[in-house]
């Protein structure tokens, strides 16, 4: 783990004054509170990433070196405001128990034989997560008129909109040295979108849902009904704008080409949130 660094931090989840929070306004919403621990999860889960990822990149010393000493501490930083955020507004929830069964699972998933086989495409893959994220975090920040949720969620979507643009930069770089046409390239954001939309919020809110209603953490069909309105909490609340033109940069179109992926480009961007 590589959170202790000498980076100054954009921001400090300790600078913000949590006696702002409006405490019933933010209790109103339970369908949000439970996807802001889905979130926190997934962001605090982020050090096991960064570890393999430094692993596949471990002889690019400017990639290695921004993913230790940047990267993981801002995203865990995520994680940690989103708790800090729970635990004020929401005491009673088990945050601690149910993170560590959402990650005996999620631990799984994220392994090293995952990543794409070129460094380029894998970049790519990373610039779709951190669309999906920065997406997400407007999305939540549209939701709530939470004034220190709205603030926390701000921050971190700047962060995650500087984040992709270092894995673009990667991502040109190393397509520079690996040649990949735009349907390799294609090909790897496509994945990597329908891999989000399976995996890591489905898992995350999964046990969520099985620590705030242990009595029907065995029914599915709850589960997944519970899932489908907390998703489209989110979908109601979505732009796409942004969240195209971030997905159409590394496939780097003609202008005249844009105007007709952008309706099919809008449809991926649902799945995020589906």
């Amino acid at each position: 783990m590589h959170a202790e660094s000498s980076h100054v931090m954009p921001w400090r989840i300790e600078d913000i004054d949590l006696a702002r929070i409006d405490r019933q306004k933010a209790v109103s919403n339970e369908h949000l509170l439970l996807l802001l621990c889905a979130c926190s999860f997934i962001e605090s889960g982020t050090d096991l990433y960064t570890s393999n990822l430094s692993k596949y990149f471990h002889d690019d010393p400017e990639i290695s070196a921004w993913l230790n000493n940047e990267w993981e501490p801002e995203e865990m930083q995520h994680g940690r405001a989103l708790k800090t955020y729970i635990n004020h507004v929401w005491p009673e929830f088990d945050w601690d128990t149910a993170f560590r069964n959402f990650f005996d699972e999620y631990s799984l998933t994220c392994s090293y034989e995952e990543f794409e086989k070129k460094r380029a495409l894998e970049m790519v893959a990373r610039c779709v997560v951190e669309t999906g994220t920065a997406t997400l975090y407007r999305a939540i920040g549209e939701c709530s008129d939470e004034p220190v949720l709205k603030e926390i969620t701000d921050n971190i979507r700047t962060d995650e909109v500087r984040h992709y643009k270092h894995f673009f930069h990667f991502f040109k770089k190393w397509n520079k040295i690996e040649g990949n046409g735009r349907m390799a390239v294609l090909g790897a954001l496509v994945r990597r979108v329908m891999e989000l939309k399976s995996e890591d919020s489905e898992i995350a809110l999964r046990h969520v849902f099985a620590i705030r209603y242990p009595e029907r953490a065995q029914d599915a069909e709850y589960n997944r009904d519970l899932s489908a309105r907390v998703n489209a909490l989110v979908r109601r609340n979505l732009s796409a704008d942004q969240a195209i033109k971030m997905l159409l940069k590394p496939l780097d179109l003609p202008a005249r080409i844009q105007p007709g992926v952008h309706y099919p480009l809008s449809k991926m961007t649902q799945l995020f949130f589906r």
